[in-house]
């Protein structure tokens, strides 16, 4: 009798704690792919491709797909809305994803949530590489101060498609490199004649030439350029520590000519109130010249941080600036 008083007491019980853990009774649904993977090879960019992966409940329980974990520029759903599937029966999973714009390797991956106890999260992986059909070259200008023209090649800009296509602009950075160009002309390939203006090209060292085209898979062309600068300077800042006590500070400061021509140093300066100097001793080494140089810090108004400009001007030419940062503390 005692037992069966408790019975439905533990009937009960049992029922709430299949439900508070969602734990399924009966048998058992199993989810099966064909494939768990895609691989698309070469695309172009912004291109919207599309494939199916088919799936059967191989179980011997009703299945039901609870949701599909989605990813950036993915979209995926289940054919005709269904997610409850019976022993034996198919479906597919329909998936689509637009390339991007940038030559990469593309991965995603989704994830499919069921009631299948086995395996309640399945893993779908895609991939494909982006490649472009444009191609130019070089890929970037490394251009120099002195020589003809900067020693500027062509550059050369094709496509792998065979779709004619016509160069609509052509700017650089600092407007320092120009090239003609008849936005009329259309061909596969085309061969441009950079000229460099070797005057804004010293105040531009660094810069990006943009060429327009009028094909479908890119609306421009980017080369970027580095220009090798007349002179290297190191250390390229200072950073000091002062406490105001008019201690002498000694740094060692080397001026190299990357185009090993002659050069003398006139003087090197402090633009800013921070600290006074002077160059103590200059040796030729090389391509440059090595100087120890002398920096007495004056006296703050307060402590903290403080910022100042050496200038190392060369003799008949351009002038050197090392950025100084001066952290100043309070004595004792």
């Amino acid at each position: 009798m005692k037992r069966g008083k408790y019975t439905p007491i533990l009937l009960i019980l049992c029922s709430a704690l299949i439900w508070l853990t969602g734990c399924e009774t009966g048998p058992p649904p199993k989810l099966t792919f064909e494939k768990l993977k895609q691989d698309f090879g070469e695309i172009s960019p912004n291109k919207t491709k599309k494939v199916q992966f088919k799936f059967t409940n191989a179980g011997e329980g009703g299945l039901k797909i609870k949701k599909v974990d989605l990813c950036c520029g993915v979209v995926a759903r289940l054919a005709g809305g269904k997610k409850k599937y019976a022993p034996g029966e198919s479906g597919t999973l329909e998936v689509e994803f637009t390339s991007g714009p940038e030559p990469i390797l593309f991965k995603r991956e989704l994830f499919v949530h069921s009631n299948d106890r086995a395996n309640p999260k399945i893993q779908i992986d895609l991939q494909a590489k982006i490649v472009l059909s444009i191609t130019w070259e070089p890929t970037r200008l490394k251009l120099m101060l002195i020589g003809d023209n900067a020693g500027c090649p062509n550059i050369t800009i094709g496509c792998l498609d065979d779709q004619p296509f016509s160069i609509t602009g052509f700017k650089s950075t600092g407007d320092c490199i120009k090239a003609d160009f008849d936005p009329s002309v259309k061909a596969t390939e085309f061969v441009i004649e950079p000229k460099v203006d070797m005057d804004k090209l010293t105040t531009n060292l660094k810069g990006d030439v943009t060429i327009g085209i009028s094909h479908t898979d890119g609306d421009a062309v980017i080369v970027p350029f580095n220009v090798l600068p007349k002179f290297t300077v190191s250390p390229k800042e200072l950073l000091l520590f002062g406490s105001a006590s008019g201690k002498p500070i000694v740094k060692k400061i080397s001026v190299v000519n990357n185009y090993e021509q002659e050069f003398e140093i006139e003087s090197a300066v402090s633009k800013g109130d921070i600290a006074t100097i002077k160059v103590l001793r200059q040796r030729k080494v090389g391509n440059g010249y090595e100087l120890d140089v002398e920096m007495v810090l004056r006296e703050p108004q307060d402590e903290g941080l403080f910022t100042d400009e050496l200038s190392v001007q060369i003799k008949g030419g351009e002038t050197l600036t090392i950025p100084c940062r001066v952290w100043y503390m309070k004595k004792g």
